[in-house]
């Protein structure tokens, strides 16, 4: 798929949210982005103050990741004002029965502010990837980062309403050693 002169190289789908939330077209778009051959990985929206490891199994009870996928995606971006303490544990906890689950490291989706204020030490082993719109270059962080999302309103075929764009740090080797093998 090219739009604008522009290859979408690989897509994330919402899966799941919470520990009962299952994206109603998360199974469509799932099948569509492996029909078009593009690398594809789920993502679980997050919501702190709620058992994380029952988000967890949510998200594993959905999610079938294989080879050629790219690794399972923590979005974490509200607070629910969670002392640091706190929201560090329960997002540790998801992120250690996924990546025993699947045998990867997760990746962690959030925005700038959210990042420095509750990972920005202690997480740095796990992939990031930041969301941070109107920047010209680069997202805003010191932290190394693999993916940045740089748009909310991004057009894709096939679908209504506008997408999230993404670009990924590194080059095709570094995209592929990202793979689950």
């Amino acid at each position: 798929m090219e739009i604008k002169g522009i290859k979408i190289g690989f897509a994330f789908i919402k899966a799941t949210e919470g520990f009962n939330n299952v994206d109603e077209q998360f199974r469509r778009n799932w099948l569509k982005s492996e029909e078009m051959g593009i690398p594809k990985g789920a993502y679980h929206f997050f919501i702190p103050g709620k058992d994380a490891k029952r988000q967890a199994s949510n998200f594993i009870e959905i999610v079938n990741l294989k080879k050629g996928d790219l690794p399972p995606v923590l979005d974490i971006e509200i607070g629910r004002r969670l002392s640091v303490d706190k929201m560090r544990t329960e997002v540790k906890a998801w992120l250690d029965v996924v990546e025993k689950n699947y045998g990867v490291k997760p990746i962690i989706y959030t925005n700038v502010d959210f990042y420095q204020k509750y990972f920005q030490d202690g997480f740095e082993e796990y992939p990031l990837w930041i969301a941070h719109y109107l920047q010209p270059d680069k997202p805003r962080i010191e932290n190394k980062w693999m993916f940045w999302q740089h748009s909310e309103s991004g057009k894709v075929n096939g679908i209504k309403s506008p997408v999230d764009f993404n670009v990924f740090y590194g080059d095709s080797s570094d995209f592929e050693n990202l793979l689950i093998q």
